[in-house]
């Protein structure tokens, strides 16, 4: 097999990889959020405006790590650097 067949398939199987632990890891996250804030809602439902706010900028903060795991998966697939350094003759 060439290396450029090869550098596909660990790029792949590398993409993969990366967006599944990374939409794993925040939809543990963000679950384990929101059931905190319920439980905080439970214990003081005056405080709603200010727990619901701060759930969700936690939220976005956690969804952004599974975005960017997303955008790197979509650079190991489409925008490679390898692949134009095996292209070239290189290693």
């Amino acid at each position: 097999m060439d290396n450029l067949g090869l550098v596909g398939m660990v790029s792949i199987f590398t993409a993969g990889l990366c967006i599944g632990l990374g939409a794993i890891g925040p939809a543990i996250g963000e679950g384990l959020a929101l059931a905190n804030a319920m439980r905080a809602l439970a214990q003081q439902p005056d405080k709603t405006n200010t727990i619901t706010r701060t759930l969700f900028v936690g939220m976005a903060l956690i969804e952004s790590t599974a975005i960017y795991c997303f955008v790197v998966s979509m650079i190991l697939i489409f925008a490679n650097p390898f692949w134009n350094h095996f292209q070239q003759g290189g290693a």
